[in-house]
């Protein structure tokens, strides 16, 4: 039986069978006697995306009294989410980061707690999923960027937008007129000056809609 431990582009936390390309945690938000989630949903703002392994070490997951392991389907899922790339174990990916922050948002560069600050404050409204306006046509939004319409959500990737599933992403030929932002603007800014993000496989070979 799958864990509660994989995080779709709207933030929620679910159980599917797919574990994802990145792995990320909000802080300790399990019990590690029966290894579910408590009702909390994050202990801390640096909400972080990982490597699924560092130093050759992959971590018994849910099992002790330490950060809860999470799973992302790649990183456009992670940073729609609300996450960030961490500076332990993804540190190059963490400043080529924070480098496109300070040139899409302006100001000096940020420490990751001050970034940290911002992205909780638009991923996160009374307890749910912060939604935002479109910054700009969806033609003209970077790739990385996810939006919503409804309950589900698309990839602006390589001139097209493709529809999120649990095990990759698809064709879609829905209008995306009335789609609201998923991913912070802030980080939205952060792709249009230049941070490229891992993408599933599937942007490149999307899953056939039957």
């Amino acid at each position: 039986m799958a864990l509660q431990n994989r995080v779709t582009p709207f933030g929620e936390i679910v159980a599917i069978p797919q574990r994802g390309m990145l792995m990320g945690n909000r802080g300790i938000i399990h019990d590690p006697r029966t290894r579910t989630l408590l009702s909390r949903r994050w202990t801390t703002k640096a909400w972080i995306a990982c490597t699924l392994e560092y130093e050759g070490v992959r971590r018994e997951v849910m099992s002790r009294r330490s950060w809860t392991e999470l799973f992302f389907l790649d990183e456009a899922t992670a940073l729609a989410a609300g996450h960030r790339p961490c500076f332990l174990c993804r540190r190059q990916a963490a400043e080529a980061f924070r480098s496109a922050w300070t040139i899409g948002n302006g100001g000096d560069r940020p420490s990751a707690a001050a970034m940290d600050v911002v992205l909780h404050r638009e991923r996160v409204a009374e307890g749910r999923k912060r939604l935002h306006g479109l910054p700009a046509p969806i033609g003209r939004l970077p790739d990385g960027t996810m939006v919503a319409i409804g309950i589900a959500s698309y990839l602006i990737a390589r001139g097209r937008a493709l529809e999120w599933t649990e095990g990759g992403y698809r064709e879609s030929a829905i209008a995306l007129s009335d789609a609201q932002l998923l991913t912070p603007p802030a980080t939205v800014r952060a792709l249009a000056a230049g941070y490229r993000p891992i993408f599933h496989a599937t942007v490149t070979n999307p899953i056939a809609v039957l």
